[in-house]
């Protein structure tokens, strides 16, 4: 796998992914920008507008068609949080070149078409098509009104909230019923072109490609050539979360099963800590080795699922828990000893390597799927730590003990989040 980064206009960046792993090319554009309540409503509709049509493909009759015609092509759209960022994502996925039945430049026309669907919508008297907008507007409150249905889902996203609490990272990705009110065709479109003006976009390509060649298609497309250089703004350092006395948050619905969360957060990281605190997350509940897994879940027999994960971009650890309503103290106790043994060195040399393996196995992995490994791309082009793979792997290998230790120290409880019935 052979990464590439070209600049083409100021802001706008082709990210060429050079594998022959894969009998497919995987196309995606990430338009990315700050996460803010003023506008994350927005940004979650917009993909959903998107994905109804272009200029030349102005219905969903017309897309299928033409993904038909190259040959079952795969298109798709949605939105993430990364750090304080909200992310637009759109995908095309199309069979590479050399696998095609006749010779025909198919990754050129896959280029153009998703470029022409992010970049080149449907406009109906200057503006997005109303009957579009209402009808997304009516799915995404059906998505938002859903979000409690996966209760272990939903815990870990008020966790999250209340945690960062009237910060950007507390925000919810999919945004707020009452704002979608406020949202019409003329309001939506004026500020899809204002995202296009100064937002940071990223154009992923991963395949049997050739850099040059990518660049090229994307430099001539019209839809690039009509787009103006910028200064985006976009958020890669993170603000560390004031050291408090952890805040305790007890919520009732209709569940069978407690959902126990800990926001934890970390104290400053340098560039070292970070791969600390990934060794120290698979060894805390990131992996089958971890302690969550075998002492609360195994041994104790106190949480049906019980793992931790570690946001780099937010330096913080979350640790998740499907309990019995009425094993709350003893399950949190439980967790709190775990967190206190790893701060006072209570681990075997073997906890260690077990954490080691597990993310060296996941880091050898992420060739094995193209998806995955622009996500690993993007996550570097939003942060300020770029790396290979080579490189990620010694980092990891190159921990210490006492690198553990004292990383844990820096380790506080932040909040603590219940939802029982």
């Amino acid at each position: 796998m052979e990464y590439k980064k070209q600049e083409i206009k100021k802001g706008i960046n082709v990210h060429t992914i050079k594998t022959e792993s894969f009998k497919t090319d995987l196309i995606s554009v990430f338009i990315t920008t700050p996460l803010t309540k003023e506008n994350v409503t927005k940004n979650a509709i917009i993909p959903m507008i998107l994905r109804k049509g272009s200029k030349n493909l102005d219905n969903i009759e017309k897309i299928n068609k033409n993904l038909e015609e190259m040959y079952g092509a795969e298109f798709n759209c949605g939105i993430d949080k990364t750090g304080d960022n909200h992310v637009l994502k759109f995908y095309l996925e199309i069979i590479d070149n050399k696998y095609l039945p006749i010779q025909e430049d198919l990754l050129s026309k896959g280029i153009n078409t998703l470029l022409e669907l992010v970049f080149d919508p449907i406009i109906e008297n200057g503006a997005f098509k109303t009957e579009y907008v209402e009808a997304e507007k009516q799915k995404l409150k059906i998505i938002l009104e859903g979000k409690k249905d996966n209760k272990a889902k939903y815990a870990y996203l008020r966790c999250q909230e209340e945690m960062y609490k009237d910060k950007p990272f507390g925000l919810y990705k999919y945004g707020y019923i009452e704002d979608i009110e406020k949202i019409n065709p003329n309001n939506l479109y004026e500020y899809y072109k204002k995202l296009l003006s100064e937002c940071k976009i990223d154009i992923f390509i991963s395949g049997n490609i050739e850099e040059t060649e990518i660049t090229k298609i994307v430099q001539n497309n019209e839809n690039i050539q009509k787009l103006n250089e910028r200064n985006p703004v976009y958020e890669t350092k993170n603000n560390t979360l004031e050291k408090k006395e952890p805040k305790e948050i007890i919520e009732k619905a209709d569940v069978t099963q407690g959902n126990l969360i800990l926001g934890l957060s970390i104290e400053e990281e340098n560039k070292k800590e970070k791969y600390v605190a990934v060794v120290y997350n698979s060894i805390l509940g990131g992996s089958a080795t971890s302690k969550m897994f075998q002492i609360v879940r195994e041994k104790h027999s106190l949480a049906y699922t019980a793992a931790s994960n570690y946001l780099r971009h937010k330096n913080s650890l979350f640790i998740r828990c499907g309990i019995e309503i009425e094993n709350y103290e003893k399950t949190l106790n439980l967790i709190k000893e775990q967190i206190e043994d790893i701060k006072n060195g209570k681990f075997t040399d073997e906890d260690i390597e077990n954490g080691k393996n597990g993310i060296i196995s996941m880091i050898k992995s992420i060739p094995d799927e193209q998806d995955t490994g622009i996500t690993y791309y993007l996550g570097q082009e939003l942060s300020e730590y770029k790396m290979t793979f080579e490189e990620y792997e010694k980092e990891i290998k190159s921990v210490t003990k006492q690198e553990i230790i004292e990383f844990a120290k820096k380790i506080n409880i932040d909040t603590i989040y219940f939802l029982k019935n």
